[in-house]
């Protein structure tokens, strides 16, 4: 009997679509979720070096929630490359104008930081409200306590 670890490929990759409801989900929480999905890590064939993760469609990314005092304290910073030039936003602004990137940000955090990774990040969708042009690919609800 020949016992063997089998590898798998990225052409073992199945890519379900999930769509995620984000309204009243912790940011953390949902994340970490998000991001388990998108790396394949509840897959059996798991592989660290493959892309055997699911893609995932966010929405009402607007209605996520920060626990504790983060709404206001936590601060995402970006620099424009000039001297000087770093600029920062609180959690609550960032809400209030771009409710995706909080969701982006937290997620891509997650995420190994190759080119595995960006592969994977491109996996994700997320929108604001409660719409989403993905209906073609049939995705499945995804519980996130």
């Amino acid at each position: 009997m020949k016992k063997y670890t089998y590898s798998a490929t990225n052409a073992d990759n199945q890519n379900k679509w999930w769509v995620v409801d984000a309204d009243g989900a912790v940011l953390g929480r949902l994340a970490t979720r998000i991001a388990a999905t998108l790396r394949g890590k509840n897959n059996p064939l798991f592989t660290p070096h493959a892309d055997l993760g699911d893609s995932v469609v966010v929405i009402n990314a607007e209605k996520v929630v920060l626990t504790g005092r983060k709404m206001d304290q936590k601060t995402y910073y970006r620099h424009s490359g000039y001297i000087g030039g770093l600029k920062s936003i609180t959690a609550k602004k960032l809400i209030e104008k771009r409710p995706e990137d909080v969701i982006r940000f937290a997620v891509k955090g997650m995420l190994p930081k190759n080119s595995l990774g960006r592969k994977l990040f491109k996996k994700l969708k997320v929108y604001a409200g409660d719409q989403h042009p993905h209906e073609a690919q049939q995705p499945e609800t995804m519980q996130v306590n």
